[in-house]
């Protein structure tokens, strides 16, 4: 056993929850910025300004046509997967199969591919990192065992889980749409909590699928803890931190929340507040790329999710045209909102003494 765990730790092989689920599905995130969310904004860019470039046909592949942004979005799977296996800090042959290992994980996981390439990804890594520099063909050996051991991965694995992420999605967008009010607090709260811990609320989203009004309360969810955070500590940080907190993210202030939780009252009371509106009042919903869903206003990520989806249900007659309510509805889901009654609430509790100044100060 002692021999094993050396082992381990010369291959950087670490299990932990810290490696799997905070390090490795926030790099998956990362991965899916870089794909598919980007490749979402690059045809919306184009649609809506009418660019040639970005709307014109520019590779077609086995009889299917891609865009720029088509290219990209393609290329989601492989970005997870390497993005994975640089958090899990895989050495560069390890690193350059997941490319591989992402395509075909993403590609049998269906609609749940994003769950998928989380979990084979990290076999795949870490039965690559296992074996690497151990041969003298190691050139041949680390690829081999790391795509081997990735494409069975996901011919065995890929497509249940895949499944089951779509169900789970499927089951709390239905949840949303039947009992808005209820499932709003829900949905919003526990999302916005995932963006401020150090978890990847966006690679959440992402995994299930969460779109519609569940899509439309995580947005609320994220922004109520990044927009609530940036305003009531601004007395302490000032525009800087207004602008890192509230265009950055709030996990900035993990460390005073560790120090006194009761400071995250504010922002949490705010989305459970905000969700229910977003869902039963304003009926936003999120139909851009999940992963703009757990985003909240990181570069104003979830507010272009928004509309990204409000653009692709004009074009498919599922919504006649982009009105002002919606427009106003999403100002003050993603911005009026949070930062009021973030503010109410953060006077009260700092009435009761809870909170005081300088307890987020970043």
């Amino acid at each position: 056993m002692e021999k094993f765990k050396e082992f381990l730790k010369r291959k950087d092989i670490e299990i932990s929850l810290k490696r799997y689920g905070i390090d490795a599905l926030g790099a998956m995130a990362q991965g899916l910025f870089c794909s598919l969310l980007i490749g979402t904004i690059i045809n919306t860019i184009g649609t809506q300004f009418h660019v040639p470039f970005l709307m014109k046909t520019v590779a077609t592949i086995a009889g299917t046509e891609y865009t720029v942004g088509g290219l990209a979005t393609a290329m989601s799977g492989p970005a997870m997967a390497a993005a994975i296996g640089y958090a899990l800090k895989c050495p560069p042959l390890v690193l350059f199969s997941m490319i591989t290992v992402g395509f075909a994980a993403n590609a049998l996981g269906g609609a749940g591919g994003p769950l998928a390439v989380l979990f084979v990804a990290i076999l795949a890594a870490e039965f690559g990192k296992a074996v690497s520099k151990e041969t003298k063909i190691d050139i041949l050996v680390t690829p081999l065992v790391t795509i081997g051991v990735g494409v069975f991965f996901s011919w065995l694995i890929a497509p249940p889980i895949g499944r089951a992420a779509m169900w789970i999605g499927n089951l709390i967008m239905w949840a949303t749409e039947l009992q808005p009010f209820l499932m709003g607090i829900l949905v919003s709260v526990l999302v916005g909590v995932a963006l401020t811990l150090p978890i990847s609320s966006a690679a959440i989203c992402a995994a299930f699928g969460l779109t519609g009004l569940a899509g439309g309360a995580a947005v609320a969810g994220c922004c109520a803890q990044m927009i609530g955070f940036a305003v009531i500590s601004f007395k302490e940080n000032k525009w800087g931190g207004l602008i890192s907190q509230g265009i950055g993210t709030s996990m900035l202030q993990m460390g005073n929340i560790i120090k006194n939780p009761r400071i995250w009252i504010a922002p949490t009371l705010a989305s459970a507040i905000t969700g229910p509106i977003a869902t039963c009042l304003f009926r936003l919903q999120m139909n851009g790329a999940p992963v703009s869903s757990g985003m909240g206003t990181c570069g104003m990520v979830g507010p272009i999710g928004v509309y990204t989806g409000w653009v692709s249900d004009v074009a498919n007659g599922a919504k006649t045209a982009i009105t002002g309510f919606d427009w106003f509805g999403l100002l003050m889901i993603s911005i009026v909102l949070p930062a009021v009654f973030s503010l109410i609430i953060n006077a009260g509790v700092k009435k009761l003494g809870w909170v005081k100044d300088g307890d987020m100060k970043l």
